[in-house]
C-alpha cells in the first residue's frame, strides 16, 4: 500500500510501508523513504543577515537578553557567540560529517516519528499541541549540536528577537543571563526607572520559575517568551536572592520600556565617563554626541563602562571604533573553509587624541570584547576590570519558511580582531585586573565611591 508524504514546502515524494509492518489499527501508516531517497529541500538559504549586517550576540557563558522585549544581547543576521569547543567546528552527520536531508531523515527516523506519533494518539493521557510539538523537535534539533548559540526560532520567539535591536520593548526593563555550564537565569541587570527595577530585582538574582513554570535549564528565549507579556499585565518571578539567602515572589509590571543605551557624565579632574549597555541601531550616534558634548566641557581623559555589556549589531560597534580609531583594521570573520568575510577598517579621521580606559568584567561580551581588544590592540587605552566573556565566533540566522516566520541560528565563522586575535574562550585580559566587591556587586545603583572597579580606572586614566 503506497502513501503519499506531504513535506512542508509542499513538494511530495512517495512512500512505502515496509514489509513486516502493520500500521496501528484505525491509523495510516506514514514513514520514511524507500529507495526514492529522502525528502527534497528549499536550496540552501542564502548567506546573508536576516535584518542588517550583523548582531554581535552577547555571549557570556550565558546569552544576555533584556527582559524588556527582552534584548537578546545576544544573538543576528550576522551574529555572533560563543562555541564551547571554539574554532571552526563541523556539524557531524552519519556521512563523514556531510549532513544531507537523506542522512538525517532516513527510513528509520522517519518511521520511529510516525509510531511515536501514532502512540501519542492512541495511548497518551493528556492532549497534544502538534504545533508545540513541531517547534520542540526543531528546538532539539539545534540543542543535538552542541554549539550553544544554536537555535531554533518559531514566529513569536523570532519577533521577539527582531525587537531586540529596536530600543523599545513591551517588558520589565532587565537583562538577564544564562550559566551555559548550569542553565541558571540570573538577573544580570534591572535598568533604572524600569519595571524590574521599581520592583526591586537586584542584579545576581536568580530566577527561579516565572508565573509558577520552573526556568532553570530551559532555553533562554522561552525564558524571555515567559517574562514578555501584553503592556499593563503582570508578571511573578520567583527568586533566588543569595546576599539574603532566601527565596522572594517579585511581581513585575510590563509595560513599554525605552532604555537609552549611553549615558555619560563628568567626573572629576576633566575625567569624562560613558557608560555603554547595548549596541543598537541608536547606539552609535548616542556615543558620539555623548563623547563631544564632554569634549565641549572640557573632557580630558575619558573611561568607558562596558560592564555587564553583553553585544549588540555590528555595524554599530564598527561605526563607534571608525569614530575614534586611526586607519587600520577592526576585525573580520572567517569562515569554515577559511574564506574572510564583513572586513571592518576605520579611515584615518581619529577622534580619539586623550587617554582611554575601558572598564570590563566577565559579563562583557562580543561586540563589547572587539571595542575593547581594538582599544587595546591600537595601543590608545587600557582596560580595566576582570577578563572578559570569551566570545570569538559568530552566529547567522537563516529563515526556515518563505514567510520568513521562523529561523534557525548556527554558528558559522570566528572573527578576529585587530592584530588578527580571536577571543573565543579566552575573552580580553585587562590591563588592570580588579574584581569588584562583594558588596557592590549586590547593588542597584552603585555609589562611585563604591564602585572600586571605577576607582581602579579613574586611576589607570590618570597615569596615562
Amino acid at each position: 500500500m503506497d502513501k503519499k508524504f506531504e513535506s512542508n514546502q509542499g513538494l511530495e515524494e512517495n512512500w512505502s510501508q515496509p514489509a513486516g509492518q502493520e500500521p496501528l489499527e484505525g491509523l495510516e501508516w506514514i514513514q520514511g523513504p524507500g529507495q526514492g531517497g529522502g525528502p527534497r529541500w528549499n536550496p540552501e538559504p542564502e548567506k546573508k543577515g536576516g535584518f542588517g549586517r550583523g548582531i554581535l550576540v552577547g555571549a557570556l557563558g550565558m546569552l544576555v537578553v533584556l527582559a524588556l522585549g527582552i534584548t537578546v544581547v545576544t544573538s543576528a543576521m550576522r551574529i555572533f557567540g560563543n562555541s564551547a569547543g571554539g574554532g571552526n567546528s563541523q556539524a557531524q552527520g552519519g556521512n563523514g560529517g556531510t549532513v544531507t536531508s537523506a542522512n538525517l531523515l532516513d527510513a528509520d527516523l522517519l518511521s520511529q516519528v510516525s509510531l511515536i506519533s501514532a502512540y501519542l494518539d492512541q495511548y497518551f493521557l493528556y492532549d497534544v499541541d502538534v504545533e508545540e510539538l513541531r517547534t520542540g523537535m526543531l528546538q532539539g534539533l539545534t540543542a543535538a549540536l552542541g554549539d550553544p548559540y544554536a537555535e531554533y526560532y518559531d514566529e513569536e520567539a523570532l519577533s521577539s528577537f527582531q525587537d531586540s535591536t529596536q530600543g523599545e520593548y513591551v517588558g520589565i526593563g532587565a537583562a538577564v543571563t544564562q550559566e551555559l555550564s548550569t542553565g541558571i537565569v540570573r538577573i544580570s541587570q534591572p535598568y533604572e526607572g524600569t519595571p524590574s527595577a521599581e520592583a526591586g530585582l537586584l542584579p545576581g538574582d536568580m530566577l527561579v520559575s516565572v508565573d509558577g513554570t520552573e526556568v532553570t535549564g530551559m532555553e533562554l528565549d522561552q525564558v524571555v517568551t515567559l517574562i514578555k507579556g501584553e503592556e499593563g499585565t503582570t508578571v511573578t518571578l520567583h527568586i533566588y536572592r543569595q546576599s539574603e539567602e532566601q527565596y522572594l515572589d517579585i511581581e513585575v509590571e510590563r509595560r513599554t520600556v525605552e532604555i537609552p543605551t549611553v549615558s555619560s557624565e563628568m567626573l572629576e579632574d576633566n575625567i569624562g565617563y560613558i557608560e555603554v549597555t547595548g549596541f543598537e541601531q541608536v547606539t552609535t550616534q548616542q556615543f558620539i554626541e555623548a563623547y563631544e558634548e564632554l569634549k565641549s566641557q572640557g573632557m580630558e581623559r575619558v573611561i568607558v563602562d562596558l560592564r555587564n555589556n553583553g553585544g549588540g549589531l555590528v555595524d554599530t560597534v564598527e561605526g563607534m571604533l571608525d569614530y575614534l580609531l586611526p586607519e587600520g583594521e577592526i576585525f573580520y570573520v572567517k569562515y569554515k573553509d577559511g574564506t574572510k568575510d564583513m572586513e571592518y577598517s576605520s579611515d584615518a579621521d581619529a577622534a580619539l587624541d586623550i587617554p582611554m580606559v575601558v572598564l570590563v568584567n566577565e559579563y562583557t561580551a562580543s561586540a563589547s570584547e572587539i571595542f575593547a581588544g581594538n582599544i587595546q590592540a591600537f595601543g590608545l587605552g587600557q582596560v580595566v576590570g576582570t577578563t572578559t566573556y570569551g566570545k570569538g565566533v559568530m552566529q547567522q540566522l537563516f529563515y526556515t519558511n518563505e514567510e520568513r516566520t521562523a529561523g534557525i541560528k548556527l554558528t558559522v565563522a570566528d572573527y578576529y580582531i585587530h592584530g588578527d586575535k580571536n577571543v573565543n574562550d579566552v575573552g580580553i585580559t585587562p590591563d588592570v585586573e580588579v574584581e569588584l566587591s562583594e558588596e557592590a556587586a549586590s547593588l542597584l545603583d552603585i555609589p562611585l565611591e563604591q564602585d572600586n572597579q571605577l576607582q581602579a580606572a579613574i586611576e589607570a586614566v590618570k597615569s596615562q
